[in-house]
């Protein structure tokens, strides 16, 4: 029988699990590939989890947009750290991740056929998300050092423009944007009526002095940004799948929609470990972050041997580095050969929108500071022969 193909095949492949089957097949790689941390929650998320198992009606269905306890603390979190206070203009959504918060937001806000501006390299599950949503992403380069372009995204708007998207801390590439460029995409959404999309799963994790800036505290942005959080990245919670958005109240009941027709609620008990987390002590945070700032410095160090080899931009935050590579070699065969004949694993640039040249995204996030410089090490030396191998023909 023949069926239609469905909207599906336009989407790409997620590329984590193609890598890890290539990881598995060659023993003994060391993986700078996925963008997780390498450290578990604070106790004090384990040690909530009682009160959860004490209450039976835990155990049956939640509200949509999560417990008290956790909205409560978010609100505080979000007043402090990142100057955003709730108010009747916006409200909180717990989401089963931030990847879900984008999903629900790109539903909410969309018709099929809509477009939504993507900054390249994009995050892939974000392109993955509008093409699963019937819209189109519409796709506005970066400067040289990966920097948003406000005078190129205002070009690319059309009538089908629905939202612009910016991730900073990035991913992939650990860049910040600046405050005045955020500033300056803020206000084009809001004179051209659209949204924009924050994401800022990486939000603690700047260098070097940088500070992270909310755009959702941009005075009377309120009304028309949409904020996207996460605790898999700084708290260690990437299984227990939590994270949370801020929208615009005008949009509650179309998010409540979505996310009651795919989650109903998110985990329960995964909410109560967030609560817990939530009150980890100062020194949880800094200290784990203050570690992978020097897993970062010996990346930095070591990457310093490709210069001539690879174009490295200073990145100061998140836990990646994007690399072009001065090659014709294909990225994704590139890194099939990294992983089976010098037994380090990265990403390709091409599942990150980059099809024009080779790029690697290289995460540091997930190892300790020995592992990690045995790891960029053998980036670093396979790098050097495979490319002037490729030279020499």
């Amino acid at each position: 029988m023949n069926y239609e193909l469905s909207r599906m095949n336009a989407v790409q492949s997620p590329i984590i699990p193609v890598v890890g089957e290539l990881i598995k097949n060659s023993p003994g790689t060391i993986s700078l590939g996925q963008g997780v941390v390498h450290y578990s929650p604070p106790p004090e998320a384990m040690e909530i989890l009682p009160k959860f198992l004490a209450e039976a009606n835990n155990h049956v269905y939640q509200a949509v947009v999560g417990i008290p306890q956790l909205l409560s603390a978010l609100t505080t979190k979000l007043s402090t750290f990142n100057g955003i206070d709730i108010n009747n203009e916006s409200c909180i959504v717990v989401t089963a991740g931030s990847n879900m918060g984008f999903m629900n937001a790109i539903l909410a806000i969309t018709c099929p056929g809509d477009e939504i501006i993507l900054n390249i390299p994009y995050y892939f599950n974000h392109e993955m998300a509008i093409r699963m949503a019937g819209c189109c992403p519409i796709l506005v380069g970066t400067d040289e050092n990966y920097q948003l372009r406000p005078e190129a995204i205002a070009q690319a708007i059309t009538t089908k423009t629905r939202a612009i998207v910016t991730i900073s801390p990035n991913n992939p590439t650990g860049v910040v944007y600046s405050e005045t460029a955020l500033h300056q995409v803020n206000e084009i959404c809001r004179k051209k009526g659209i949204y924009h999309i924050s994401d800022e799963a990486y939000e603690y994790f700047t260098y070097d002095g940088v500070k992270h800036i909310s755009p959702g505290a941009f005075s009377g942005s309120s009304e028309y940004t949409i904020s996207l959080y996460s605790l898999s990245k700084a708290y260690g919670f990437a299984s227990w799948r939590i994270g949370y958005m801020v929208i615009p109240q005008h949009l509650l009941n179309a998010v409540k929609k979505v996310q009651d027709t795919i989650l109903i609620c998110p985990p329960v008990v995964s909410q109560y470990a967030a609560v817990g987390a939530l009150q980890a002590k100062d020194d949880y945070l800094r200290d784990n972050i203050r570690a992978i700032a020097q897993v970062r410095q010996v990346v930095v160090n070591e990457l310093k041997q490709l210069q001539g080899f690879c174009t490295i931009t200073p990145a100061n935050g998140a836990f990646y580095f994007f690399l072009k590579v001065h090659t014709q070699i294909d990225a994704f065969e590139l890194v099939k050969q990294l992983i089976q004949e010098h037994q380090v694993a990265v990403i390709p640039g091409t599942t990150f929108g980059m099809e024009d040249g080779c790029y690697l995204r290289v995460a540091y996030g997930a190892l300790q500071q020995d592992t990690a410089k045995s790891g960029i090490e053998r980036l670093v030396k396979g790098l050097k022969q495979i490319l002037s191998s490729s030279f020499s023909r």
